[in-house]
């Protein structure tokens, strides 16, 4: 099972009037207004059923029969248990009359999207003859010997007609679909093999894959280089190689000692306790167990929406728990809030496309349409724990939504760029989140237009992001990209610190704080503070239509230049009042660039560099001197405020969740 462990909330010592302002308009916004008094309904999983839900007496047995019935200002209140269902709305509430779904003072409620599987019965050695008969190679694999160890149970099941798709759980925990290698059962901390040799036209070579030649035939392939993850399918195989249908596809192909890989789909490889191999054909789910899997609660996922909210609004989900399924909203929904939300698994998937020589992360699977999706305008999720997804935790899509004051973990193990908030459309928000061990990036900031709008900056700030680029690089707690005017979009008063990035294989290439990657323009990245980013707190890459119009102030932690220095490149764009080192600092001027004021060496003398607190000491280089930024740099005690990103003697603000 996927694991982690928070510190408290950390605590930054500084802060401008501009971002405590923002930060309480934002949070005022987030809340409702008070709803009229409507009608109350109840549901209970225990309930008999056919009652009119009025009391808990004649509660609901499910919470539609409530969606069926309520109108605007109603409530429906559930009681402790496990829902299985898609909840859709028959009536949406206003902004001062919402339909409110909420778990009774102290209930458990969990709307679940699987459904319990019972009567496995053990594959016995006689049992091979037939399974062997459409895969030869099972007869002498990890799977024969778990079949004579009487370690193999079966039960009929429709999981969809492609294997590698279905999701299992034992007792609540996530099966890990048989492959090579064996992943373990943390996908953010996998056992990996990479390619000891190869070639770009798709041939992968390691002696550790001792299989017979033809095993791997028709097997699946998920192949991750650099900025790449990508799935394909088995053309041939031999002992020590194999070669894929069609190489992976964009500028990177297989790498030798850089190229991870992991191959699946054949069940020779089922020989590893609480793994499963699911054969689509004879629509047969096969398990590993020490003990009979039927004194176990096993579950598959059968739907994809535990809310169903596309045509709603005015909708507010409270308190509620999500397993094995999500919600979302529609293009024309407004004002639907998702409160205290315990989210876990929301989305899942191993199939990861592309367009046929697009490289891009938009057409990447999972990007705008996996987690938590907010489409529509003024929708909130807010206090929310999001935990263990293939894709998002949290996709702002429309404009005009925010995402506040979650925790967000053990996202984005499918390695693409999902990411626990994916930011697409404009006037998103997403302040006071705690991000921690994802695939790629913390937040994934892209730029989309919506049709009939006037476009508006986002705001990202106030976030603690850590553990990112456990299965990528070329990437950042904060990731924007490619060659999109962001509209004055400010990125401030985050810490971002500490990447999971793998150890061997590539170099931790553009893995930073911030990155404004190829031809990023009009953007405010401010006030942020960071730490074990190889590439510093900040990156600005001009590669594309150039880095333009990018105001880079009062950052600690150092930056990294590149492609700003051709000619026009860089116009307008400005780094001033930073402290620590600048990378491809050489010629950087040349494409219009601004260079001021930034402390790049020297120790600056902060209060306890060990500890991560960045506050400057009284005798500190950077005390008193920066160039005055009016809304960037306000609240020193000192008549001229400091360099970086805390003031000396302000008062202290807060990153991450707040609770």
């Amino acid at each position: 099972m996927l694991r982690i462990q928070l510190s408290p909330r950390r605590r930054i010592m500084a802060g401008t009037a501009l971002g405590i302002a923002a930060a309480l308009t934002v949070a005022g916004a987030a809340a409702a207004a008070p709803a009229e008094a409507g009608r109350t309904f109840y549901v209970s999983s225990d309930a008999r059923g056919g009652g009119g839900g009025t009391s808990p007496a004649s509660a609901f047995r499910t919470i539609q029969q409530c969606a069926d019935v309520m109108v605007a200002g109603d409530t429906c209140e559930i009681a402790s248990g496990t829902y299985r269902e898609t909840v859709t709305p028959k009536a949406s509430g206003t902004a001062d009359r919402p339909v409110t779904y909420r778990a009774a003072p102290g209930a458990d409620v969990v709307v679940n999207g699987t459904e319990r599987l019972t009567g496995f019965t053990p594959v016995l050695p006689k049992d091979l003859a037939a399974i062997t008969a459409a895969d030869p190679y099972a007869a002498d694999s990890l799977f024969s010997a778990a079949v004579a160890q009487r370690k193999i149970y079966s039960v009929p099941v429709d999981l969809g007609d492609k294997g590698g798709e279905e999701q299992v759980f034992i007792d609540r925990t996530m099966s890990i679909e048989a492959s090579y290698p064996y992943p373990g059962t943390d996908l953010l901390d996998p056992d990996i093999r990479r390619a000891q040799a190869g070639s770009a036209d798709a041939t992968i070579v390691d002696p550790q894959m001792t299989r017979p030649a033809g095993y791997w035939d028709g097997a699946r392939a998920l192949t991750a280089y650099w900025y790449i993850t990508t799935t394909g399918s088995v053309a041939s195989s031999a002992v020590g190689s194999i070669t894929l249908q069609t190489a992976p596809l964009c500028v990177h192909k297989v790498v030798p000692t850089d190229t991870w890989y992991r191959l699946s789909g054949k069940i020779g490889e089922l020989g590893y306790p609480g793994a499963h191999y699911y054969d689509a054909a004879t629509k047969r789910l096969y398990l590993y167990s020490d003990d009979n899997p039927n004194r176990h609660f096993i579950e598959a996922k059968k739907r994809q929406l535990a809310f169903d909210l596309s045509s709603a609004s005015g909708i507010h989900l409270e308190g509620l728990g999500l397993f094995a399924s999500s919600a979302q909203t529609g293009t024309s929904s407004t004002g639907v809030v998702l409160d205290g939300v315990d989210a876990k698994y929301l989305s899942h998937y191993w199939d990861v496309t592309r367009g046929a020589t697009n490289c891009g992360e938009n057409v990447t699977r999972g990007v705008g349409d996996t987690g938590i999706v907010l489409n529509g305008t003024g929708n909130t999720v807010k206090n929310s724990t999001i935990q263990y997804s293939a894709g998002n935790g949290i996709a702002l899509r429309g404009y005009g939504n925010t995402a506040i004051d979650n925790v967000i973990t053990d996202v984005d193990y499918a390695g693409t760029y999902a990411a626990p908030v994916a930011v697409q459309g404009h006037s998103q928000t997403v302040m006071y989140n705690t991000m921690a061990r994802v695939g790629r990036s913390g937040v994934n900031l892209q730029w989309n237009g919506v049709e009939g709008t006037v476009p508006g900056p986002d705001r990202i700030a106030y976030n603690d992001i850590s553990g990112y680029a456990s299965l990528s690089v070329d990437t950042a707690a904060i990731y924007t990209c490619c060659s999109s005017r962001m509209e004055g979009t400010q990125i401030d008063h985050n810490v971002l610190h500490d990447p999971n990035a793998r150890p061997g294989g590539v170099y931790p290439f553009g893995m930073s704080g911030i990155y404004a990657d190829n031809g990023q323009s009009d953007l405010r990245i401010h006030n942020n503070v960071g730490w074990g980013n190889p590439e510093g707190t900040v990156e600005l890459n001009g590669l594309g239509s150039g880095s333009h119009d990018n105001l880079v102030y009062n950052n600690t932690g150092g930056m990294t230049l590149f492609y700003v220095k051709g000619p026009g490149q860089s116009t307008g764009s400005v780094v001033m009042n930073n402290i620590g080192p600048i990378r491809g600092l050489a010629g950087a001027t040349d494409g219009g660039l601004t260079l001021s004021n930034n402390l790049m060496d020297g120790d600056p003398l902060y209060v306890d560099a060990a500890n991560h607190d960045y506050r400057l000491q009284a005798g500190s280089p950077a005390r008193g001197v920066a160039t005055p930024l009016p809304g960037y740099n306000d609240g020193s005690t000192d008549a001229v405020p400091s360099l970086g990103a805390f003031q000396y003697g302000a008062e202290p603000w807060t990153a991450g969740a707040r609770r």
